[in-house]
């Protein structure tokens, strides 16, 4: 609403700053909590960063080594990084068949609008599920879950993701092979 119309309201007008104002189509709740912006990144820390995508489990002390900066330099540039919420975690990489998760595939979901929130709590609960995103185009959902088998990916569809009141319709995609394309030594850094 412009800050016109609200004069004549008497409401005071939204001082939020452009960057963090709600979309319009955002359904009363909760305010998000807000995440302070992070900090631009040096060639230090985009080093340290394809180091850890690299392996994970990299000591500090190797990753101070590699990058040429003192293990305290090297803890604490880490610690930013988590910090600043630019590293969400540490975790494997999964060969989800030789896991018992031989059946996988992207979900497409058309969903009522605005309930995009809502449909994602409950995606997240749904077992095997790997990745959620919300996304422009024929469909507004794309959905890659993991399962046993065909059975279990069948009883995943039709009984979970399709009794959710806010799914309008599903397309499901079988993958038939798939290549992980996580960073590694011999590819040039996707953050530099």
């Amino acid at each position: 609403m412009a800050a016109e119309q609200m004069a004549d309201t008497g409401e005071e007008p939204d001082r939020t700053p452009p960057t963090a104002a709600p979309s319009a189509a955002a359904p009363a709740g909760p305010e998000p909590v807000p995440v302070p912006p992070a900090r631009p990144l040096d060639a230090i820390d985009r080093d340290i960063l394809r180091i850890l995508q690299t392996d994970g489990r990299a000591s500090i002390r190797s990753v101070a080594e590699r990058v040429h900066v003192s293990r305290a330099n090297a803890y604490a540039r880490i610690n930013r990084l988590v910090e600043d919420g630019v590293i969400r975690g540490f975790g494997a990489r999964v060969d989800h068949e030789r896991a018992g998760q031989g059946a996988s595939a992207y979900i497409t979901l058309k969903i009522v609008q605005n309930s995009w929130r809502t449909v994602r709590e409950q995606l997240q609960a749904l077992p095997g599920a790997t990745h959620i995103a919300l996304v422009s185009g024929d469909f507004d959902v794309l959905l890659l879950v993991h399962t046993p088998d065909n059975r279990a990916l069948r009883e995943l569809v039709l009984t979970r993701i399709q009794s959710i009141p806010e799914v309008l319709s599903t397309r499901t995609l079988l993958v038939f092979e798939e290549t992980d394309l996580g960073p590694r030594p011999d590819r040039p850094a996707e953050l530099a």
